[in-house]
């Protein structure tokens, strides 16, 4: 009784089926380079995050430098290169909200959080985010909190807000 070779396609070499979900994101864009973004939208809806592997296979299967997918992925702040928080404090730090006390809020949320923008606290709950601006300028300061704007900030009620969901977090932990 001879035995027929069984043929099994190769997945990503790392083993992530999530690969499969890209890969037909990409297919479906016929592998266009002016697909980046959609492609990187893509990417960060299925891995949370566009880590660096992530953007050489994009770059790789897209046939772009990677210098231009990472800078289009830098270039927007609706990309994270980190994994996000349990929240997310997006601070606009465009010149309205700059001058209406931006760097006064950052402050206080950066002390409160023990973390910088661009950065997620050490519990992974709060992502602290720097948006050039959310075009809500008439509200200035403003943030985008879970997705929810929040205008005329100062640095006590941002400061606040964070601690209800901290203990949001703490009650439902306990």
């Amino acid at each position: 009784m001879s035995q027929q070779p069984t043929t099994v396609k190769a997945g990503h070499p790392s083993g992530d089926n999530r690969f499969k979900l890209l890969d037909r994101a990409i297919t479906k864009n016929h592998s266009r380079g002016d697909a980046l973004i959609e492609v990187l939208h893509a990417a960060q809806g299925i891995f949370g995050f566009l880590e660096n592997d992530l953007m050489v296979y994009i770059s790789r299967s897209l046939k772009l430098p990677l210098s231009t997918v990472f800078g289009v992925a830098t270039f927007y702040h609706f990309f994270r290169l980190k994994p996000k928080g349990e929240h997310t404090f997006v601070l606009c730090m465009g010149t309205a909200c700059y001058v209406k006390g931006a760097a006064g809020i950052q402050k206080s949320v950066e002390e409160h959080c023990k973390c910088k923008l661009g950065e997620t606290t050490s519990d992974n709950k709060i992502s602290l985010i720097q948006a050039r601006c959310v075009g809500s300028c008439g509200l200035a300061p403003v943030a985008v909190l879970d997705d929810n704007v929040a205008g005329k900030l100062t640095p006590e009620n941002a400061v606040q807000r964070i601690k209800q969901w901290q203990l949001a977090t703490e009650e439902v932990a306990a």
